[in-house]
């Protein structure tokens, strides 16, 4: 029987905590102790704080004396900074992928076009929240820098837990096919200022959403209500 190692609970519990957190079931406010954890996750109290310690420092939890630990309420001013950063880092990524000759068709590219313009379009908001990330990111790791992807990652990791919620409405799950599939075509036809203005629109819509977002519609997704 082989025994797993401290450090490798805690990589899981930190996983499955970090996942809870993304799919509304923990929410902003949410209060918790390392005992209520280790029970939960079946471990020991040990890597459940190496677990939630990792998690601070993310800045999804924070520690609360005396009464344990709680969900890090969301910081709407903090996401808007976030989203001007990954708006100038995907502006200038489309430049860059616009500058390239006429003859060079990155491969990501390619599979960005079949998926949001040849397939046919998926009806799970979930999923497409998913490829939306993808795309995004896709778009950025195309220019070959991998310092700006690396941030890029970053921060679509940080404003996930929000974003998340704006593919829980079906008219945004069909918009965003729809202005993907106008991004992607201006890119490949080099059409800088189009691709520019598709995308700043594109990412100013969801960020829009984002604003409108309340702690009551984090309470309704965590109970499936409008998933």
């Amino acid at each position: 029987m082989q025994i797993k190692k401290p450090q490798a609970i805690a990589e899981r519990i930190y996983r499955h905590l970090k996942q809870e957190i993304f799919d509304f079931q923990l929410l902003p406010g949410d209060r918790f102790s390392e005992n209520d954890i280790a029970l939960r996750m079946a471990a020991s109290r040990t890597p459940v704080r190496q677990a939630l310690y990792a998690l601070e420092q993310e800045g999804y939890v924070e520690v609360q004396s005396r009464s344990g630990w709680q969900i890090k309420a969301v910081d709407f001013d903090h996401l808007e900074s976030l989203y001007d950063l990954r708006i100038v880092l995907e502006l200038e990524a489309v430049k860059r992928l616009c500058n390239f000759p006429a003859e060079v068709h990155p491969l990501p590219l390619q599979a960005l076009r079949q998926f949001w313009l040849d397939a046919p379009p998926l009806a799970d908001g979930a999923e497409v929240a998913s490829h939306d990330e993808v795309f995004h990111m896709t778009l950025v790791e195309a220019t070959g820098n991998p310092e700006m992807a690396r941030v890029h990652r970053d921060i679509t990791e940080k404003i996930r837990i929000v974003r998340r919620l704006d593919f829980t409405q079906r008219p945004r799950v069909s918009a965003t096919y729809l202005e993907h599939g106008q991004i992607l075509l201006a890119i490949l036809n080099r059409q800088l200022q189009e691709a520019q203005t598709r995308l700043h629109d594109h990412i100013a819509a969801s960020q829009k959403e984002v604003r409108q977002i309340t702690l009551h519609m984090l309470q309704q997704a965590k109970h499936g209500v409008i998933r």
